[in-house]
């Protein structure tokens, strides 16, 4: 069996040098998602060392197609941290990829959960308009991830074990959460343009038919997690691509923009 706490510092060194590493489950194949969740213990626990404590999580394989073909029952995620998350300014960034390996770019549906909210889940299954009603607000962001497994393939293992591939986490305007947020947010339409030309379109349909549900999945499985690690007050919650990622270089400027949420859009001007 692999050590969780040598292959954290082997992951943790592996983006620090931005140098390659072969995946844990082509070296070990009983390495399994209980495998991977007790590494991103360790990356917690490193990364609290260092200094920096987390704020929130992010979802990965927010597609229940994909469940079918790699055997899972739920979403995966790993944590976001007070060092990643950073908030645009009159719905502009600039983000610096000098240090990562291959980094790529999706928009996501944000969520804030509210300072007073319970934690969600407590073992018992969460719906949408639960999950909605726990949250103080929503943004359009960007989800910046880096893999350093060769060729991005990986398995769900694999994946939380290397942050969830998790490099940054841009978010835009928040935005109060109004009754009619859980009718709107299947329907939204995003357009992602780089450098002002058009490179993809997606939909809040494309995360578990809404970021919503997305959210309530989310909460329901980091609760029935063995131990639990249910959503807590103040989380941010980043709920999965709404397109397929794309690779992204310095000087490029990226732009989102959507059909709902009040015409949301976001800018990313990407720095050396």
């Amino acid at each position: 069996m692999i050590d969780a706490a040598s292959l954290a510092a082997e992951l943790m060194a592996a983006y620090a040098r931005r140098q390659p590493v072969a995946t844990p489950s082509s070296r070990d194949p009983a390495f399994d998602l209980a495998a991977g969740y007790a590494v991103e213990s360790e990356l917690l626990r490193l990364r609290g060392a260092g200094g920096h404590a987390p704020v929130g999580r992010k979802v990965g394989y927010a597609n229940k197609a994909l469940w079918r073909v790699l055997k899972l029952d739920t979403v995966v995620w790993a944590h976001m941290y007070d060092d990643t998350v950073h908030y645009a300014r009159a719905g502009v960034a600039s983000l610096s990829i000098g240090r990562m390996f291959s980094p790529k770019i999706e928009p996501e549906i944000v969520f804030k959960l509210r300072t007073d909210a319970a934690r969600l889940g407590g073992g018992e299954s969460v719906d949408a308009a639960a999950a909605l009603a726990a949250c103080e607000w929503i943004a359009l962001g960007f989800e910046i991830i880096d893999c350093v497994y060769p060729n991005w393939r990986f398995q769900p293992a694999d994946f939380v074990a290397a942050l969830g591939l998790h490099a940054g986490l841009v978010v835009g305007e928040p935005r109060p959460i109004d009754p009619t947020i859980i009718d709107q947010l299947p329907r939204l339409k995003v357009r992602l343009l780089k450098n002002g030309e058009l490179v993809e379109e997606g939909s809040g349909r494309n995360v578990l038919r809404s970021p919503a549900l997305c959210l309530a999945e989310l909460a329901s499985a980091t609760a029935r997690q063995r131990p639990p690690e249910p959503l807590g007050p103040s989380e941010i919650i980043s709920t999965g691509t709404m397109t397929e990622s794309q690779p992204i270089g310095q000087g490029q400027t990226w732009t989102a923009e959507v059909d709902g949420l009040d015409g949301a859009r976001l800018t990313l001007r990407v720095e050396n």
